[in-house]
């Protein structure tokens, strides 16, 4: 390999060590489409030369998220215990299947979760819009408003249980698509528990790091990863991680969902346009 070619893979490793680092995706979702249609490479190699760099880095952004706030972690514990054995499976279905049905596949999972992100953040602002004007209108009439409204129901607690139960259903799509478990357990804990985005974020990175490892191990038993491109862009993703982790503490909560959701389609359009 050429020196040119360990630049670049360095270069693209840190931007998308940034932008992973401040969506909380560990940058396999931009990694993919990258390797696939840049380098040629077939969806079952190009999933697992991601994981050469999305593995230490989203180690990292773990790490730098737990200064800014304490992950719980029971909770996540119990997620990437559910994940392990369930992504050795998945990753076990994606060697088997042809390339070309598996880029697809992931394209349809991606497009379907920037929809999901779109809806999530069309429905907070729609909300915060609604109780803005609840607030004004009992200012005026100078009501209590819990006089007049039901009270808020309650939310459902992210447990170790249901952790876990969600770790076997990311590790499953972690596995097949090389990665995607934070990608859907990100909205999940958002809307269902209603974390904040940074803590959800968190939260799922730690679910996959082991079941990323597992996956990492598959693929490469199987000759799906390109350690001389994956290992120049995991340093350079390395460098960079904790910079898009600081980001994602500054930007309003609406912004990154937002930000989230574009880069997801735009993935998806890579991935059609290279089929």
């Amino acid at each position: 390999m050429s020196l040119l070619i360990i630049a670049v893979c360095l270069a693209a490793g840190s931007l998308i060590g940034f932008m992973g680092g401040a969506l909380g995706i560990g940058g396999g979702l931009i990694a993919i489409p990258a390797l696939v249609l840049l380098m040629g490479m077939s969806q079952q190699l190009a999933q697992g030369t991601a994981l050469i760099m999305v593995l230490p880095a989203i180690t990292v952004a773990v790490r730098k998220y737990n200064q800014q706030a304490r992950i719980d972690r029971r909770v996540a514990a119990a997620g990437a215990a559910g994940a392990v054995v369930f992504t050795w499976v998945g990753a076990r279905l994606a060697l088997g299947i042809d390339s070309s049905v598996l880029r697809q596949s992931f394209a349809v999972f991606l497009f379907f979760v920037a929809l999901f992100y779109v809806w999530q953040t069309w429905r907070a602002g729609r909300l915060a819009s609604r109780r803005q004007r609840l607030e004004q209108a009992s200012e005026q009439r100078s009501e209590q408003p819990s006089n007049k409204h039901a009270p808020p129901r309650p939310v459902p607690i992210l447990t170790p249980r249901r952790a876990s139960v969600l770790g076997m259903l990311c590790g499953t799509l972690g596995g097949f698509f090389g990665v995607g478990g934070a990608v859907l357990a990100v909205p999940i804990i958002t809307t269902v528990f209603r974390l904040s985005q940074t803590t959800a974020q968190a939260l799922a990175l730690c679910m996959v790091i082991p079941g990323s490892t597992v996956a990492l191990i598959t693929y490469a038993w199987a000759g799906q990863a390109n350690w001389m491109v994956g290992l120049p862009m995991a340093i350079g993703s390395l460098l960079f991680v904790p910079v898009g982790v600081r980001l994602a503490y500054k930007l309003p909560e609406r912004k990154l969902r937002i930000c989230f959701a574009l880069l997801l389609f735009a993935t998806v359009a890579l991935l059609v346009f290279e089929s």
